[in-house]
């Protein structure tokens, strides 16, 4: 049972990825990203940077791996980077899909 002072909110506002620490916060900040990218979904497919969503995916891959080899685990970086990598996934498929459905249409003849 847990002792007077100790109480659950206690203990997550003082363990070491809690609000008080940049383990916190970071991944809080970096949920900007993900509803930045789901936004993106109402773009055209030609209008999204190839080498943004390229960079997105591979630094929210590699991040989220590292997340979890670190002291402290920081598992909500290691939930926003795997979101942030599936999010910028999706949108180069997205790409890829329209420039075959794009090379795949036949050319009109006036």
């Amino acid at each position: 049972m847990a002792s007077a002072g100790t109480s659950g909110f206690n203990r997550f506002l003082n363990s070491p990825v809690g609000p008080k620490t940049i383990h916190f916060w970071a991944p809080a900040m970096k949920w900007g990203l993900v509803i930045a990218g789901l936004g993106d979904l109402a773009r055209p497919a030609d209008q999204i940077s190839v080498k943004q969503q390229l960079s997105l995916a591979a630094t929210g891959l590699i991040w989220t791996r590292w997340s979890t080899i670190i002291t402290p685990k920081n598992y909500s970086l290691a939930t926003v980077n795997f979101f942030v990598g599936c999010t910028a996934a999706y949108q180069l498929a997205r790409v890829a899909l329209s420039k075959d459905t794009k090379a795949e249409e036949p050319e009109k003849s006036e």
